[in-house]
This record gives structure tokens, C-alpha cells and sequence, in this order.
């Protein structure tokens, strides 16, 4: 279920992206975007707006996991644990309005957004 999210908001919002290099960019990109909106919710104690934004963010780290090709070695196996670990932690997040846990999160995207850009 929540893979076909990820891929319905990606082809809402770029039908003509030119690469899966590209896609892979827009959706830490979007984590990023998404968690930003749900740190706000938790500042603005807004309960149905926190669970929809991290429910976004959750999604697209879902997609992102099962597109691994672990048969790829250890970098596969790598992103396999910690995008596991980002989701565990977004729901904590989540559920306990914790915004450190939240900003765990983001700074982990974005060290993986940087990375990724450097190998585009």
C-alpha cells in the first residue's frame, strides 16, 4: 500500500523525470519535505497532520527499502538496515511527538541526499 503512494505522488509531480537516478533524488528529497511538515504538526500539537506527514515520509522510505537489490552486496544491505531503522524511527516519532527522533531522521536523508548528488 504504501508504495503505490510513494509512486502516485511521484508521477503527480514528475511525469517527465529522466532518470531513476533522478526519482531516487526526488524521494530523499520529498523525506525531507514530509518531515518537515510533520515537525511543525508536532510543534502546532496538530495530531491528524503528524500522522499524515510522517505516514508520507513513511512511504516513500517503504518504496525506497523494497527497491533494493540485496543480491547487490553490502551497500544494498547497508541502506536495508537503515532505511529500517529511519522507519522505526519515524514512528516513534510519531507516536510519542518526539522531534529529536524526527531530526534523526532528516539529517540521516540528508546525508544521503548529498551522497547522492555526488554520485549523480
Amino acid at each position: 500500500m504504501y508504495g503505490n503512494v510513494a509512486y502516485d505522488i511521484y508521477v503527480e509531480n514528475n511525469l517527465g523525470v529522466e532518470s531513476p537516478l533522478k526519482l531516487v533524488e526526488m524521494l530523499y528529497e520529498g523525506v525531507l519535505r514530509f518531515n518537515a511538515q510533520a515537525k511543525k504538526a508536532i510543534k502546532d500539537t496538530d495530531i491528524e497532520k503528524r500522522v499524515y506527514w510522517t505516514n508520507r515520509s513513511i512511504a516513500i522510505i517503504m518504496e525506497l527499502k523494497s527497491t533494493l537489490d540485496l543480491s547487490q552486496g553490502d551497500i544494498a544491505t547497508y541502506l536495508d538496515g537503515l532505511y529500517s531503522y529511519q522507519i522505526q524511527l519515524l514512528t516513534d516519532a510519531g507516536t510519542h511527538n518526539d522531534i529529536k527522533k524526527l531530526d534523526e531522521c532528516s539529517n540521516v536523508f540528508k546525508e544521503l541526499l548529498s551522497a547522492w548528488r555526488d554520485l549523480m
